[in-house]
């Protein structure tokens, strides 16, 4: 069986985009990987209307992206502020690595937003493709795709 006569129905790239392959997701996502929390302050960051926020991060709560903790200002009502779970977290890679294609193919001339620099020696944070071993960076043309154990025939 070759790649276009397989089923796409359990692609893990399509089963992904089914969870935050929306903009807004996205979105919500980097400003969670920045530390912001609060429905509020993701409304305000992101400008995007209250109902739609509240979807989205309804969402990701009932996919175990995000989990919700109870808070409250003096003088308010309980809220819940949003906080990346490990499966939230496991999507900062996939984050960083659209952020530096946009840094290459779609950036302004006034340069990013954010500088993501290693901790301990200040370098630049750079997302690469590399094997199991640990062998170099790999490119496309150095990497073999067959179809795995989950691949099925198209109906």
């Amino acid at each position: 069986m070759e790649w276009l006569e397989a089923s796409t129905e359990n692609c893990p790239v399509q089963r992904t985009l089914d969870v935050v392959g929306e903009k807004w997701t996205l979105l919500i996502l980097r400003d969670a990987v920045n530390g912001v929390r609060r429905f509020d302050d993701f409304h305000r960051h992101i400008g995007l209307s209250e109902a739609i926020l509240s979807d989205r991060l309804r969402k990701l709560v009932s996919a175990g992206i995000l989990k919700t903790v109870p808070y409250r200002d003096a003088g308010s009502r309980s809220r819940n502020e949003y906080r990346l779970t490990r499966k939230g977290w496991d999507l900062w890679p996939v984050l960083m690595a659209l952020g530096q294609w946009g840094e290459t193919h779609a950036l302004g001339a006034e340069g990013p937003v954010l500088d993501v620099r290693h901790t301990d020696c200040d370098a630049p944070v750079r997302v690469v493709v590399e094997c199991s071993a640990e062998h170099s960076t790999l490119t496309p043309r150095e990497v073999t795709a067959r179809l795995g154990p989950g691949a099925r025939p198209r109906s």
